[in-house]
């Protein structure tokens, strides 16, 4: 849980580089949330303003982790855009978050450290 905290601490820095485990920790939350809202929607209606928000109020920091993610892997932070492809788009993307970042310091900054954010 301190990993998608971090992330909705940084809210909106699209700087720096972030590691494997502080995007996918932020993902696989993220993604739990928004299956338990929507379940939740079908239920009960209220559930559907909740899912709406909570949707809207995340792809900021969404994105912005995904940037600091490529940048990671010394991609630019407009990789991001290839998701956008019909079909291929988003298998690819997935790849580029799934690769292992640079071990030294690249033009985006020193390698993230590797421990849960406190």
């Amino acid at each position: 849980m301190s990993w998608y905290l971090a992330v909705l601490k940084k809210y909106a820095e699209f700087s720096g580089r972030a590691g494997r485990p502080e995007f996918w920790m932020f993902f696989l939350i993220h993604l739990i949330i928004l299956i338990v809202l929507f379940a939740l929607s079908n239920r009960f209606s209220i559930f559907g303003i909740v899912y709406l928000i909570y949707a809207l109020g995340t792809i900021i920091p969404y994105i912005a982790v995904a940037v600091r993610r490529l940048h990671d892997t010394d991609k630019s932070g407009w990789f991001v855009l290839i998701g956008l492809i019909p079909l291929v788009g988003g298998i690819i993307l997935l790849i580029l978050l799934a690769l292992p970042g640079t071990s030294d310091s690249n033009r985006f900054g020193s390698p993230p450290a590797g421990q849960p954010p406190t």
